[in-house]
Order: C-alpha cells, then structure tokens, then sequence
C-alpha cells in the first residue's frame, strides 16, 4: 500500500516519493503571535500534526518543522497599544500557543523556529537574491523582481496577466513594478529593527519561512503546508524567492487545509464570533475538539458552532462506551475463554481499512467511520455468553492504535472522588437487596452531583455530564 495526498501545485493526488527513503522534510507555516490563538488557527494544528503522527505510523521518520512569526506589522502594533516590547510579547503568546494547542494534543515539532533566530540567514538569502538580479533595494526597502521568475502563480495557477489587472502601485510607492513584494522593510521611528546592508529595518513576511525551511530542512523539502487562505500570495512568494535562489525545486507536495466558518459565517472580532482556542479548551473536553476538527475532511471546509459540538460530543462518547465496555468487562473478568479467531480476524480487518482510508489524502473523516465500525462490532462481541481475553485486548489494542494516529483518547482518566464512590457501593448493595426505592434516590442524588449512571451486562457505569 501506498500514501496518496493531494498536491496543490498540480491539482491531483500523487504517490508519495520521499526525497530519501524512510524520510520525510515536513514545513508547515506557524502561527503570528501576537495574541491567543482562535479555532482557525487550531485546525492546521490539529491536521498537520495528525497527517505527522500517520507518517510516523506507516515507518517515516518525520522532521517537522513549525515556525513562529516573532516580529511583524500586528507584532509592532500589539507592542504600541500595550506598552511592551515585541519580544516580551512573542514570548507569552508563543507559550501560550504550545498550551493550547497541547491541550488539543498536538505534539511539539522536531524545530520550531523564530524569525528573531533567523535574522542572518534572511538577510544572507535577501543579498543572494539581489546579487543574482532577483531583488533590488529601494531607500532602505529590498523588493522582490516578480517578472523575474518564469513561473510565478503556478502554486495558485494565476497568471501574471492575470495578477496584473488587479494590482497598481500606490502613490510613495517604491516598488518598480505592483506584483513586486517586500523582503526588507526600512525601520520606522520607534520599530524594532536589525542592521542590514540596507539600514536598519526587518524582514518581509514571506522571505522568512523560505529562510527558516533552508536552514532546518535543506533546498527542497518533500511537504509545505498551511492553511488555504496561505496558498496565495504566501506560499507562491516562497516558492519563487526560493527557487530563484536555490535553482531546486522548493517543495514536492503542498497541503492546505479548508476553511472554517462559525455558523456558516467567516469569523471576525466585529461578528462577535471569533474563537479563541484559550477558552475553547476550558469549556469542552480537548479530544471532542480535536474529534470534531478531523471529522471533515482536510481540505473540505468545516463549520463550527456549539449545536454541531455538542453533537461530536455524543458520537465521541458513543466510542467511549465501547471502550469502557471492553475495559470494564477485562478487568471483570466475567466468562473468558481462549477462542476468537473469527472476531480477531475481523479487529484486523478494521485496521487494515483504516490504512486504506489514511492512504487516500488522509481522510481522517472515513477514518473515524472505521471507529464506529469497530464500536459496533465490539459491542456485539461484548453481548455472547463467552468472550475471550485475547480477543477484548485486540479489541483495545486497535482502539488505541487508531484513536493513536487521530490523536485523541478513549481512557478515562477521570476518578471519582471518595464520596460518589461510596454512594455508588451503596446503590450496587440496594439494587442486590432489592431495596430499589434507595437504589433510585441515590441515583438521584448522583444525577444532582453530575453523575449519570448506566446499568449495563458489564455492570454499572458512570459517566460525568
């Protein structure tokens, strides 16, 4: 079997061919951070990590590498508004990011590299593209000669005719021609700034992941990827500021993931709809976040609002019960017996068609199909007479491996406190003496403390609301 994914360069999936066998060269753009980051920044995070935990479970060793943008245009606005210092600023908000995105379960990249870091090599790639005759310098500003590379708009597959009917260039404008674009910009009073052969300034948004991706990765990388919105201009600006330098290919495969709407709307602060996955994490369980964002595909666009969690939440929940089912009927220990091949040929099953749907450009949505799947066949294998161990534990074991590679988890890890679990003996010992009146009053009383109870074959079971 095969990985296929969806390369956005040429519009059609493609076998994947790492540049060196068992290895895989992964970039994807990071975030700005100048503030907390929202629910579409979370989902890049949450696919690019999932498509590195699959590579890693098909055999690749993976060098992923996430950057930060630690200095900028909203960097130097935050700065002014709350009287501190860009990197003061930076520094909080990229720690808050590797929280909040922790909590979603993505894992910390192999690099995670910041422009401040980089500054020599941006600058040393800006003077390489000048003196090759692709960048020129204008009053202390270095620009990007567009025309200069042949195949400019091929990521996006725009034209330059067609860029240029929708450009001018503005009045003070330095630039030689509109579809240029910055790699350096002169320092104005009171920015932070670098020195350069051009004065003092900083670096271009785009120059700095061509920079940060040479550095880490090498000239060509096997995989770039970013949201949608990134395609065009920055993805197309990477590769033409790269290609010219390097005369290699930049990257072999471009991902993007689809957009997200909240309520069918595009988010925005003035809609009063605008997410922040600081709070998102506080007010719902992370893996019912992170099991809704794969339960779309990738590259569809995906709608958010509470209605449509709430409902994620209840599907999750349904492949919870099943594990707990397993897990609790294991550790009862109830008619276990040795035989199961017929059902451990099926678990096998499953999970070989949940290689096949990974294969297919990630289809995490069908992925998680096999999950209920496999849900559904363990909760009949759980209502015979007898069961085996050895079959329970495959059971798990594919759960495990699954919800492994999707990155989220099944265990509850939760536990009672001393006081419920008291009251839930005592109701187990009423329903025995068949005193159900107090049976029922304290499952009442459990309902009131959050506790919902299930009777179940396997015994009884409880779950927070």
């Amino acid at each position: 079997m095969t990985i296929r994914m969806y390369n956005t360069l040429t519009r059609q999936k493609e076998e994947f061919k790492p540049i060196e066998d068992g290895k895989v060269k992964m970039y994807v753009c990071g975030p700005t951070v100048y503030n907390y980051i929202h629910v579409g920044n979370a989902r890049p995070a949450i696919v690019f990590d999932t498509i590195r935990r699959y590579l890693d479970y098909r055999g690749y060793e993976v060098e992923y590498v996430l950057n930060f943008t630690d200095v900028d245009d909203k960097l130097i606005k935050a700065s002014h508004e709350l009287g501190e210092d860009v990197p003061a600023i930076a520094e909080r908000f990229i720690q808050a990011y590797k929280e909040d995105v922790g909590a979603l379960n993505v894992q910390e990249a192999v690099h995670h590299p910041r422009v401040t870091d980089t500054m020599d090599e941006i600058i040393d790639f800006i003077k390489g593209l000048i003196d090759k005759g692709y960048a020129y310098e204008a009053d202390g500003d270095v620009y990007f000669k567009t025309r200069a590379f042949d195949e400019y708009g091929k990521l996006s597959h725009q034209s330059i005719d067609e860029l240029q009917s929708g450009s001018r260039i503005q009045v003070g404008d330095k630039k030689e021609d509109p579809l240029d674009f910055a790699l350096w910009k002169d320092a104005k009073d009171g920015e932070i700034a670098w020195e350069s052969p051009w004065g003092e300034g900083r670096p271009g948004w785009h120059i700095e992941c061509s920079a940060m991706a040479k550095k880490h990765l090498g000239d060509t990388i096997d995989i770039h990827a970013g949201g949608q919105d990134l395609s065009f201009p920055h993805h197309e600006n990477e590769i033409a500021q790269s290609e010219c330098f390097n005369d290699e290919t930049f990257a072999n495969y471009w991902l993007h993931n689809g957009y997200i709407q909240i309520d069918n709307e595009k988010m925005s602060k003035s809609l009063g709809n605008f997410i922040l996955v600081h709070d998102l994490v506080r007010e719902h369980d992370p893996n019912v976040v992170r099991f809704f964002m794969l339960s779309v595909h990738y590259r569809n666009p995906i709608n958010f609002n509470d209605e449509l969690l709430a409902s994620a939440k209840r599907s999750f929940d349904r492949l919870k019960s099943a594990y707990d089912n397993l897990a609790h009927r294991k550790q009862a220990s109830m008619n276990l017996s040795s035989d199961g091949q017929e059902w451990l040929d099926q678990v096998e099953r499953h999970v070989d068609t949940f290689v096949q749907e990974m294969d297919d450009d990630f289809n995490t949505a069908n992925a998680i199909s096999v999950l209920f799947d496999l849900a559904k066949d363990a909760n009949i294998y759980l209502e015979q007479d007898q069961t085996s161990s050895d079959v329970i534990d495959r059971f798990m074991a594919a759960f495990d491996e699954i919800t492994g590679v999707l990155g989220f988890s099944l265990v509850t890890t939760e536990l009672l406190d001393e006081e419920i679990e008291t009251l839930i003996e005592e109701r187990k010992q009423a329903r025995k003496d068949r005193q159900f009146a107090r049976a029922d009053e304290i499952r009442d009383q459990l309902a009131d403390m959050g506790i919902i109870l299930e009777d179940t074959p396997q015994g009884t079971r409880w779950k927070r609301q």
